[in-house]
C-alpha cells in the first residue's frame, strides 16, 4: 500500500512580496499608490501655505453664500437670491441638457451620413462627403457663432413672427418656443402604464430574438412594439379623463408667454455640436460598414434577405464592435465642447462656476477644482455607460 504525502507548504517571508511573482505586482501597485498619494498630499499642502502666506484659505463656504445674479435658461427655480451652490447646478443641468440632446442628435445625424456615404447614387453620397468634409474641418465655435447669429439676424421679432404647427412652434430672433405639458389629476397612473409598456416592449424583443435565433422565424417587432407601446397608453389616457394638456406659446406685449423658451443660444450650440460631432460619427460609422466583408452581404442576399433587413440585422450588429468605441471619444468631446456655450451667452457651468461665481468671490482655485470634478466626474460616467454597452455587443466566444 502507497502512501502519498503532500509537498510541505512554504511558510510567508516578507521577502516573497518581491521576489515571489504571485505577490510582486501588488507589491508594485501599492508602493506606487502611496507614492502618488504623498505626492498628492505634498501638493495640497504647499497649495495651502502659499495662500496662507498670501492671506488667504482653501475653503468651499463661498457655496452658501448668496450668488447675486441672473440666470436666462435654468431648469430648476432659481433668483439673485439663491447660494453660488444653487447657481452652479443651474450651470451644471444646463450643460448636461446641452450634451444629451447634443449626443442623441449627433447620433442620428451621424449614423445616417455614415449609411447614406455609401449609397450607389452619386449625387447623394457626394452631398454627404460634402457635408462630412466641410463641418469637421471648420473649428465649432465658429459653427456656433454662424448658427448664433443667423437665428439673431434673419429671424423675425415676436411681434412679426408667425407660429406654425397651429401656433405649436414658433420662432423669433429672441428664441424658439414649443408646447410645454402640464399634468392634472390621474396622470401617475398613465406614466405607470407607458412604463409597464415599455417593459412589455423590452420583454417581447428579448423573447423575439431568442426566438428567431432558434427556430429562424421573424416576428413582427416594429408593429407589436408600436402597439404595446401606444393602444394600453391611450386607452389609459382617455379613461383617466386626459390628465394632460398643452400650454401653447400666446403673445402677450412684446414677447411671447407660456409654453417651453429655448433661447437663440440653447438651439445654436446644441446644433452645432450636433452637427460637428455628427461629422465625425459619420465617418465612424462608414469605416465601421466598410469594414465587414462583401461575403457577409451577399450570403444575406442569397438568403432572401432584403438591403434595409441585410443592413439592421447582419451589417450593423457587427459594425457596432468597430463603432462604438471611438463614438465614446465623440461624446466625451461634444460633453467638453460644451464650454464653449460662455460665447453665446448660454450659461452653463462653465458660466457660472468657471465664470461669474469665480469672479464675485476670488476663489479661482476651489471653483476651478469643482469644475474639473464635474467634468471628471461626467466623463468617466459617459465611458462606463458606453464601455458597458460595448460590452453587450462584441463578439461572444464560446
Amino acid at each position: 500500500m502507497s502512501v502519498t504525502t503532500l509537498p510541505p507548504t512554504e511558510t510567508f517571508r516578507i521577502g516573497m512580496l518581491w521576489t515571489d511573482t504571485r505577490y510582486r505586482s501588488s507589491t508594485i501597485q501599492v508602493i506606487a499608490l502611496f507614492i502618488v498619494m504623498l505626492l498628492g498630499a505634498f501638493l495640497i499642502n504647499n497649495i495651502i501655505v502659499n495662500l496662507a502666506a498670501q492671506g488667504q484659505d482653501f475653503s468651499f463656504g463661498f457655496l452658501t453664500e448668496p450668488a447675486y445674479y441672473d440666470i436666462n435658461q435654468r431648469l430648476i427655480e432659481y433668483d439673485s437670491r439663491s447660494p453660488h451652490w444653487k447657481a452652479a447646478l443651474v450651470g451644471i443641468l444646463n450643460t448636461l441638457l446641452v450634451a444629451v440632446l447634443g449626443c442623441i442628435l449627433a447620433t442620428v445625424i451621424g449614423v445616417v451620413a455614415g449609411v447614406l456615404r455609401l449609397s450607389k447614387n452619386w449625387l447623394v453620397s457626394r452631398l454627404l462627403a460634402v457635408y462630412v468634409e466641410g463641418c469637421r474641418n471648420v473649428p465649432v465655435l465658429m459653427q456656433i457663432l454662424l448658427l448664433y447669429g443667423i437665428f439673431i439676424e434673419i429671424l423675425p421679432r415676436p411681434k412679426a413672427a408667425t407660429p406654425m404647427l397651429d401656433g405649436a412652434f414658433v420662432a423669433t430672433n429672441r428664441g424658439f418656443y414649443i408646447p410645454s405639458v402640464i399634468s392634472h389629476d390621474g396622470a401617475g397612473v398613465v406614466l405607470a402604464v407607458l412604463v409597464a409598456s415599455v417593459a412589455g416592449i423590452i420583454y417581447f424583443r428579448r423573447w423575439a430574438r431568442a426566438r428567431q435565433e432558434r427556430t429562424g422565424q421573424i416576428a413582427p417587432v416594429m408593429l407589436v412594439s408600436l402597439g404595446l407601446l401606444i393602444i394600453p397608453t391611450t386607452i389609459a389616457f382617455f379613461a383617466m379623463g386626459s390628465p394632460f394638456s398643452l400650454e401653447y406659446p400666446e403673445l402677450k406685449g412684446f414677447n411671447y408667454k407660456g409654453g417651453i423658451h429655448m433661447r437663440n443660444s440653447l438651439v445654436a450650440l446644441w446644433l452645432a455640436l450636433s452637427i460637428y460631432t455628427g461629422a465625425f460619427i459619420a465617418e465612424i460609422v462608414r469605416a465601421g460598414i466598410q469594414a465587414i466583408s462583401k461575403g457577409q452581404t451577399e450570403a444575406a442576399y442569397a438568403l432572401g434577405l432584403r438591403p434595409n433587413r441585410t443592413m439592421r440585422l447582419i451589417i450593423l450588429p457587427q459594425a457596432l464592435r468597430i463603432i462604438i468605441p471611438p463614438m465614446i471619444s465623440n461624446y466625451l468631446n461634444l460633453t467638453k465642447n460644451s464650454s464653449l456655450a460662455i460665447f453665446v451667452g448660454y450659461m452653463d457651468v462653465t458660466g457660472t462656476l468657471g465664470g461669474i461665481t469665480l469672479n464675485q468671490t476670488g476663489r479661482a482655485l476651489e471653483s476651478i477644482l469643482l469644475l474639473m470634478a464635474f467634468y471628471l466626474t461626467a466623463s468617466l460616467l459617459i465611458s462606463a455607460a458606453m464601455n458597458k454597452y460595448n460590452e453587450s455587443v462584441k463578439l461572444k466566444e464560446r
